[in-house]
């Protein structure tokens, strides 16, 4: 076993982190990825799909994506600032839609969870296309954090 720095360690969840989306089959199906990950920090992109536009008359993608999107981001901010391994799932997430995203063009979220206290993390959250200057959708966030379930051993099965 070697010795590995934080620094070493705190990659390694981000990558791990980054990896568990791409095996979920929503964000297979809407193309969305996990772009960055640090300390209660957390990035993602979501590219525009034309089986994601909400109204064909504009070529706008559907607003639930956007939602999505948002509340994925900040769950994985959540995660990534706990220092020991927990469930997290949503509680509360609202969203204010802004503008309207671009057509034709990927949409970034960034989120931070700025609190967390014995079972509760609270984010914030943006969606734009350059920078946060021009919000598409802003969000905050509550998230439920609670042990995860220990596997079952053969002597509490019998």
């Amino acid at each position: 076993m070697s010795n590995s720095e934080p620094g070493d360690k705190a990659n390694k969840a981000a990558s791990l982190m980054m990896n568990i989306v791409k095996t979920v089959p929503w964000s297979r199906e809407l193309g969305f990825e996990m772009t960055h990950v640090e300390t209660g920090r957390a990035w993602g992109r979501q590219p525009y799909l034309d089986h994601l536009v909400g109204d064909p008359t504009t070529g706008i993608i559907h607003g639930g994506v956007i939602t999505t999107m948002l509340d994925t981001v900040c769950g994985m901010a959540c995660a990534s600032a706990l220092t020991e391994l927990k469930m997290v799932a949503t509680l509360d997430l609202r969203l204010d839609y802004m503008r309207p995203a671009t057509p034709r063009r990927d949409i970034v979220a960034e989120a931070e969870c700025f609190h967390i206290t014995k079972s509760v993390a609270f984010t914030r959250a943006w969606a734009y296309h350059d920078s946060r200057d021009k919000t598409i959708a802003i969000a905050q966030g509550a998230f439920a954090l609670t042990e995860v379930p220990k596997k079952p051993t053969k002597e509490s099965q019998a």
